[in-house]
């Protein structure tokens, strides 16, 4: 069997060319999903809370600031530069306060929004990038998490009548028994099987899946050496590695990730894929993001592989 690449997906955008949930508002999502390292989004709103007092306090306290600040500006200056400079001091801090605050906000809805909204999004074009679901008889979700994508692909099979299953991999036995029962309140337990284990080393033999997809987490591999080491590079590059060799011939590969992206294209390139893609960059968790796209050559096929940056992503 082989599967291709669906080159357009226009209905899963709007007018800005970013991608729009479908029938599913983001308290529906997160009321299934809830959302993954909420200890971050809790730090962001903290500091943006005690930096907006700060600068309440500056705000409404100025005159009182200036003066405790005059008194150690006359220390290095002459009495008729301190109040100036005082002043200067006092409304300088206050503005990078406030303007902290603003950012640390808006950090934390883009965190937020990235979790739930966006990774629900992104799971949608995903799955369309695969031609012919009704034909999949295996996937594997690497990294499922919550089973946002994994969810989203067994929703596949079953609207095409499929009896294919899909396999959600995850380092946590405890992850994996919350992602069964999210497929259970979607309505595709049936068609959903999780297991724990390594990316690093997958647990299933040459060529055994028709489809092989991954969401935000190839990044995250090796990150116990640190994300910019040769070392960690090594470990994603070995992933994706264990990625390809569990894919059938002729099967498609999909992989959402941040920040490390290009590495992937070069790695799929030495390891002759064909039909490499890279969607159009999407802003997720404050940096950018890409969809990349790949099929498994019937054979094998030497040479480096074209890549398609299709921007109509």
């Amino acid at each position: 069997m082989s599967l291709t690449v669906r080159p357009h997906f226009h209905h899963y955008k709007n007018k800005m060319g970013k991608p729009t949930s479908t029938n599913r508002d983001w308290t529906q999502i997160y009321a299934i999903y809830g959302m993954d390292q909420w200890q971050t989004l809790l730090f962001l709103l903290c500091h943006a809370i005690f930096f907006s007092i700060l600068s309440i306090l500056f705000l409404f306290y100025f005159d009182p600031v200036c003066k405790l600040l005059e008194t150690g500006v006359l220390l290095f200056t002459t009495s008729a530069s301190s109040t100036g400079a005082a002043r200067f001091a006092a409304g300088f801090t206050g503005c990078v306060m406030a303007l902290s605050a603003i950012c640390l906000f808006f950090a934390a809805g883009n965190f937020f929004y990235s979790s739930v909204a966006l990774h629900h999004d992104m799971a949608q074009r995903m799955v369309s990038y695969v031609n012919d679901w009704s034909s999949v008889k295996l996937a594997l979700d690497i990294g499922c998490g919550r089973g946002i994508l994994l969810n989203a692909v067994a929703t596949q099979l079953k609207k095409t009548g499929s009896s294919g299953r899909v396999v959600g991999l995850d380092r946590s036995k405890r992850t994996s028994l919350s992602t069964l029962r999210t497929a259970n309140m979607e309505g595709v337990g049936e068609y959903v099987t999780c297991r724990e284990g390594d990316v690093r080393s997958l647990p299933f033999g040459d060529n055994y899946f028709d489809v092989v997809v991954s969401a935000v987490f190839v990044h995250t591999v090796g990150k116990e050496y640190g994300h910019r080491t040769v070392e960690a590079a090594a470990e994603r590059m070995r992933a994706l590695g264990e990625m390809v060799r569990v894919l059938k011939p002729g099967g498609i590969g999909v992989v959402w990730d941040i920040v490390h992206v290009p590495e992937y294209v070069r790695r799929l390139q030495e390891l002759k894929m064909e039909d490499i893609r890279v969607s159009k960059r999407v802003t997720a968790f404050m940096v950018s993001s890409h969809i990349v796209s790949f099929r498994k050559p019937d054979q094998h096929v030497w040479g480096l592989s074209e890549v398609r940056l299709d921007w109509r992503c």
